[in-house]
């Protein structure tokens, strides 16, 4: 039994996506007071996004989890301006959001590159502190990374996400018949003939409640929000989690994925979404699945199937419904096509907002313009 649980660290203890750490600026140095002098300032603590970086690296790098900047030189007779600490840079993967412990938001890091400022080193001692440095700002603080992919996959567990990854990607996530075989997010990237690439991450499978944090709730959910946009798997023949839950057909999975992700963020209802109607390799398929597609076109013809507050207040608008089949292959191709023609009509959409937007703002800009011309025109044109 010891043994059985060790593999299964080794196994799923890879992954980190949240992490704690303390951090202190360096302190200032001292002042001078006989000459005036003034000490350097404290060096300060960054957190830097860096590509290959890993919350995992830092971990295992630096296992007290503490970083603290350098002290400020002291003022002397050679150097009255005393030099500034070193700064200490902590490397970490893009996607991160930094937080303190109280979970008020510190910055967000989502491009390589990219710094926030977590740490501030105290001032030099001078005239104004009576000579004497300031200590540096030391908290703790919190790494929390959310996946930044193009699309992340949204299913209750065996609903056949890791399998569709493996088939539309070259990632290999463990499969099973049983639920909850995705114990930790995977990411696999989309190849097409044009070089062209879509990142997918699968995620470990939602139950019901998970906005609560059941099951792998938050640790699901919060990788979700940085994705463009949705792609919802669902067993074409319906879902039962265990015998002391209830049978749930596709359309009802549908719905409470809805639920779920409204319930969490209401936001996350807002963004792109695909469907992926998996099994259709089963008897009937084609029967049942022109049923949803039915059922899903007049939602609030079946609201009566679930009990009050389980039916989402808005629904989400699939682009696309592709039966597909994970056993088979069937409908892989036509999925890989819908969701590249998805993301390139966000992307065109997107481009044609952000040029509207420049547009309004320069039109501003020149009313703002014309009006500071007129009323100089009027105030000192009748004193020529």
């Amino acid at each position: 039994m010891v043994w059985c649980s060790r593999v299964l660290h080794r196994k799923y203890g890879n992954f980190v996506d949240n992490l704690r750490l303390y951090v202190r600026g360096g302190s200032g140095g001292m002042g001078l007071p006989r000459l005036g002098g003034q000490g350097g300032k404290g060096g300060d603590v960054w957190v830097v996004a860096k590509d290959g970086m890993t919350l995992k690296k830092i971990k295992d790098k630096y296992p007290q989890k503490r970083f603290v900047a350098g002290v400020g030189t002291n003022s002397g007779i050679r150097a009255l301006k005393g030099d500034k600490g070193q700064d200490c840079e902590v490397y970490a993967p893009a996607g991160i959001s930094v937080t303190t412990d109280d979970g008020k938001v510190i910055g967000e890091l989502n491009q390589d590159g990219e710094r926030v400022l977590v740490g501030q080193g105290g001032c030099g001692g001078s005239f104004a502190t009576g000579f004497l440095p300031r200590k540096g700002q030391a908290r703790q603080i919190r790494l929390d990374l959310k996946l930044i992919a193009d699309v992340g996959l949204v299913g209750f567990p065996n609903a056949g996400k890791s399998s569709l990854l493996s088939l539309l990607s070259h990632a290999r996530p463990q499969i099973a018949s049983y639920p909850f075989t995705t114990l930790r997010p995977e990411i696999g990237k989309i190849m097409f003939e044009d070089y062209k690439q879509i990142s997918v991450a699968d995620l470990p499978g939602l139950i019901e409640g998970a906005h609560v944090n059941r099951g792998m709730g938050h640790k699901f959910l919060k990788h979700v929000e940085r994705t463009k946009q949705l792609l919802f798997v669902v067993d074409l023949s319906g879902f039962q989690l265990s015998y002391k839950t209830p049978f749930r057909t596709a359309f009802e999975a549908v719905q409470l994925l809805m639920k779920e992700l409204e319930l969490y963020k209401e936001e996350l209802m807002s963004k792109p979404a695909l469907l992926a109607v998996n099994k259709m390799d089963l008897p009937d398929a084609e029967e049942k699945l022109k049923e949803l597609v039915e059922q899903l076109q007049r939602p609030q013809d079946f609201a009566h199937l679930f009990p009050e507050g389980v039916v989402p207040r808005c629904t989400v608008h699939f682009n696309h419904i592709v039966p597909v089949s994970a056993s088979s292959g069937y409908g892989i191709q036509e999925l890989k096509k819908c969701i590249r023609n998805s993301l390139d009509e966000q992307a065109t959409s997107q481009n044609e907002k952000d040029h509207r937007e420049k547009l309004q703002e320069l039109h501003k800009m020149k009313r703002t313009t014309e009006k500071s011309c007129r009323n100089f025109t009027a105030q000192v044109l009748p004193k020529l």
